[in-house]
């Protein structure tokens, strides 16, 4: 979806005009695909704006890097004070916010070791991913022919950017055929995920998700929505879910950072309906948290200004 430029990006160390923000069209990283990033948004609270939950997504961060053998040269903390220079100076009060770490120019071929590691972070006001309509009604979905990449093809585990082409692949074709989003099996035939989204399903009042075996990313979201729901009552399991549970769920709904809490109207035209209780609820409740209107979730909030 389109985005509107803001003021400065921050790119190892220094703000910089969001039109210099360039790299050499020989960047290691826009050849072969090896760079982590992450998906992050700011909130307007009482307070002033506050990233939700920043210092866990830079420690995803280091993880993805970690396992693709990238050296990050800045550490969690000064990832974070980064991230608040970067809203602050932006003067947003809420956005979306993406860290970058890329091998840089300098070497050339597939081994990546002698790259320079190179960061960034961009910050723009965005709304929601998969649509107002899609948050309030619910989107259809379809189960797509290509299947989650296997951890021992890619490190799944990783939000690393080539890994991605295999999302990309997957949306494409849900889009073409007229439906929302898709969603991923693996290799053996088990629910992983959405594209950029984890998954959960409402059966007999308990929820389901896949584990991260199954291919699941360890969504940031999606923990807080699991934390959420325990508090507010509700079981939750991490199971292997096949397509023919989607089918059958009396409720579902999909997780991340872009989409936020997004209800899941129908999949491969399996009609599930308009949304149920269980997910408003959890929905209202995972608001009102990432707007610091929760005393109980308020230390999931980095305030820009203090």
């Amino acid at each position: 979806m389109p985005f509107e430029k803001t003021s400065k990006i921050w790119m190892d160390g220094e703000l910089v005009d969001w039109d210099e923000a360039r790299v050499h069209v020989l960047t290691h990283t826009l050849h072969y695909g090896s760079g982590v990033f992450e998906g992050i948004r700011a909130y307007p609270t009482s307070d002033g704006p506050a990233v939700f939950r920043l210092a866990d997504h830079m420690r995803r961060l280091h993880d993805s890097a970690k396992l693709l053998h990238i050296d990050i040269p800045y550490s969690v903390e000064q990832l974070v004070e980064a991230t608040r220079e970067t809203v602050r100076v932006n003067q947003v009060e809420s956005c979306y916010i993406r860290p970058l770490v890329y091998l840089g120019y300098g070497e050339m071929g597939l081994n990546p070791l002698p790259c320079p590691v190179n960061v960034s972070i961009a910050v723009w006001p965005w709304g929601t991913y998969l649509g107002d309509d899609g948050v309030k009604h619910g989107v259809r979905v379809k189960v797509s022919s290509w299947r989650r990449i296997d951890p021992n093809v890619n490190p799944s585990a990783a939000k690393g950017t080539g890994i991605y082409i295999n999302s990309s692949l997957a949306k494409i074709e849900a889009l073409n055929a007229g439906y929302d989003e898709a969603i991923m099996l693996n290799s053996h035939g088990w629910v992983a995920e959405c594209t950029g989204e984890n998954i959960f399903i409402v059966k007999d009042g308990r929820l389901l998700t896949p584990p991260l075996s199954a291919g699941a990313l360890d969504g940031v979201t999606r923990d807080s929505v699991r934390t959420i729901a325990r508090d507010l009552g509700y079981e939750v399991v991490e199971t292997d879910l096949l397509r023919s549970d989607l089918y059958l769920a009396d409720e579902a709904f999909l997780t991340g950072t872009a989409a936020e809490v997004v209800p899941i109207r129908s999949v491969d035209d399996r009609e599930i309906g308009e949304p149920g209780p269980i997910v408003r609820k959890i929905q209202e409740t995972y608001f009102a948290a990432v707007h610091g209107e929760v005393e109980r979730y308020k230390d999931w909030l980095d305030h820009v200004n203090g």
